[in-house]
């Protein structure tokens, strides 16, 4: 079976060198059946009408083009039919199936014409014709013009089931072209994921052992309890950061994944003001109203996944103020539940983030604006106006 799709496949590839081999076999069949009758000019004549089937498929506009100059010559010269006229058919067919449509209808239309012009030179039809040559001259026309309409439909057919074939190609190109652009997105999209989960984790993690490890260094020598608090917290803070790293790539694999604990969410906020606190970073918290709809309604919730970028939006705020506050800066977190979805508001009141992050900077709030923007929602953050910093942010409840 894998040889003849071979084989196929081959024939398919190569049609000019099939066709020159199909040419080759009739002109040297046909052609000795007038050189052993002493009769050669016929015998070129007949491999003149065959010889152009070699491009029938590759060049059918040429191929016809000779092959009806070769007849109107023949005609000319009252030379009569020869067995290379086989080739007239054959030619009305690969025009039909292989070329344009303008030359397809012209060499249907010159099949028909030329139909007529054979009977009438060939077999009746004269001034002096009698009612048996006009017979015999009517039945040849209408038998020669079946021959011509049954091989030009064929090819037509052919032409049509062709097209039909290349449309049903491209559709599996395009459909493979933009599966693979697919996969390639979800590849990037996988990868900024990723990117955006670690740079939350490794960046909270060390802004929280920098602070602690400075601190404890200066408290080493005055307070050495102090000290040991803030190896601690750094240790603890290290945990933490490997269990969710762990967590995180766990999830990216399947085989895997029964066994990881699922990703931090707002239950988990308590855990991570806490974090925050033992830094050393003072912060209140406040939540307000609940995720409920209208009496008699639809139950309102946060979309899949959108706990996880609430935890990690107040995460990165948390972590810019430990950066860039200052050492006495104060922080609040406020989480509303309002009719149309969940606001979060992370407010301190030190000197603020810097306006120009320099190179490669910037990375935490573009990251958590692209989170927020998953889910249809919005991101405003920047100086404050009574001294400090705001980060604002804003997801949509879906309806359940």
């Amino acid at each position: 079976m894998d040889r003849r799709h071979a084989l196929y496949n081959w024939f398919r590839r190569n049609p000019f060198k099939v066709d020159c081999a199909a040419a080759a076999v009739l002109v040297l069949i046909l052609g000795p059946v007038y050189a052993f009758a002493d009769r050669p000019p016929l015998a070129l004549l007949s491999a003149g009408l065959l010889v152009p089937l070699a491009w029938r498929r590759t060049r059918p506009v040429a191929a016809a083009a000779v092959v009806v100059f070769i007849c109107l010559v023949q005609w000319a010269l009252a030379v009569q039919p020869v067995a290379g006229q086989i080739a007239v058919p054959l030619i009305i067919y690969a025009v039909a199936a292989y070329g344009p449509v303008w030359a397809s209808r012209s060499v249907l239309v010159l099949g028909l014409v030329g139909a007529v012009m054979l009977t009438t030179r060939y077999y009746g039809g004269g001034v002096n014709s009698g009612i048996q040559d006009l017979t015999v001259g009517a039945t040849y026309t209408v038998l020669i013009w079946m021959l011509v309409l049954v091989s030009w439909t064929l090819g037509d057919l052919t032409r049509v089931r062709r097209l039909q074939l290349q449309a049903l190609e491209d559709r599996n190109r395009r459909l493979e072209i933009e599966q693979q652009q697919e996969r390639q997105l979800a590849a990037a999209d996988e990868r900024s994921h990723i990117a955006r989960e670690m740079h939350d984790i490794v960046a909270h993690s060390l802004a929280v052992i920098i602070t602690q490890a400075d601190g404890a260094r200066y408290a080493a020598a005055a307070k050495p309890e102090l000290a040991t608090q803030a190896l601690a917290t750094i240790a603890g803070t290290g945990r933490n950061s490997l269990a969710e790293m762990r967590r995180l790539l766990g999830v990216l694999r399947s085989d895997e994944q029964s066994g990881t604990r699922p990703l931090p969410g707002l239950p988990d906020l308590d855990d991570l003001f806490l974090g925050f606190r033992a830094a050393g970073l003072t912060m209140s918290f406040e939540q307000g109203g609940v995720p409920s709809g209208p009496p008699g309604g639809s139950r309102r919730r946060l979309p899949p996944g959108a706990e996880l970028t609430a935890y990690r939006v107040i995460q990165e705020a948390l972590t810019n103020v430990i950066k860039h506050a200052g050492p006495r800066a104060r922080a609040s977190v406020k989480l509303q539940w309002e009719g149309r979805g969940l606001r979060i508001d992370v407010h301190d009141d030190g000197r603020g983030a810097a306006a120009d992050p320099g190179p490669g900077g910037g990375n935490g709030l573009r990251g958590m604006a692209e989170r927020i923007a998953l889910y249809d929602g919005s991101l405003d953050a920047g100086p404050a106006s009574g001294g400090g910093f705001r980060v604002s942010a804003f997801i949509p409840y879906t309806e359940s």
